[in-house]
């Protein structure tokens, strides 16, 4: 009877601090700007870049869900090319964890072109820049299979745009205690 009472006392427990959690996730409100890590890894990747000789520019970072939804609806139901798959909270610009970026070319016009060797070293720039970013922690939409979006670069820090929505944050896993411990 007392271990019964003991194991049913560590289930509340747990129930209870699992339910609190929920609760404290739901109360979070959504960033509203780059986290810090993704800045700074940024800025990281356009010094590294720049020491090759490849000079990049950051076109995008934070987008709220309502800009999400005009680029969504971007080829869509207004003019223009599709340029994402992601609606409003389904993409990691929307958390501030991720950014898009272009190429200088050497007489100064910003552009978007993948095979641009502007170093003149036999290898594209813009996979020299994926690249980097992948050393640096980024995840680069260039690898995925569905819908390639090159100058796209996230850290998810393992987690799901479903989770960000839900109130996870970086901070609440590994990954970003890894990363972090990088940045030191």
């Amino acid at each position: 009877m007392v271990i019964a009472g003991l194991v049913a006392a560590g289930v509340w427990t747990f129930v209870q601090r699992e339910l609190d959690f929920r609760e404290e996730l739901e109360m979070r409100p959504l960033p509203e700007g780059l986290h810090p890590m993704v800045g700074q890894k940024a800025e990281e990747l356009a010094r590294t870049a720049a020491e090759r000789g490849i000079r990049i520019e950051i076109t995008d970072g934070f987008r709220s869900h309502e800009e999400q939804d005009r680029l969504f609806a971007q080829g869509r139901t207004i003019d223009g090319p599709v340029v994402t798959q992601a609606r409003g909270g389904q993409s990691y610009h929307n958390f501030g964890l991720a950014v898009d970026f272009a190429i200088w070319t050497l007489d100064g016009r910003l552009i978007w072109d993948t095979g641009y060797d502007g170093n003149s070293n036999g290898q594209s720039d813009w996979f020299e820049v994926a690249d980097i970013a992948k050393e640096l922690g980024f995840e680069w939409g260039g690898d995925w299979s569905n819908f390639k979006d090159y100058p796209h670069l996230q850290m998810s820090f393992g987690l799901t745009t479903a989770e960000l929505d839900t109130g996870w944050r970086p901070e609440d896993t590994d990954r970003y205690e890894v990363l972090a411990g990088e940045s030191e």
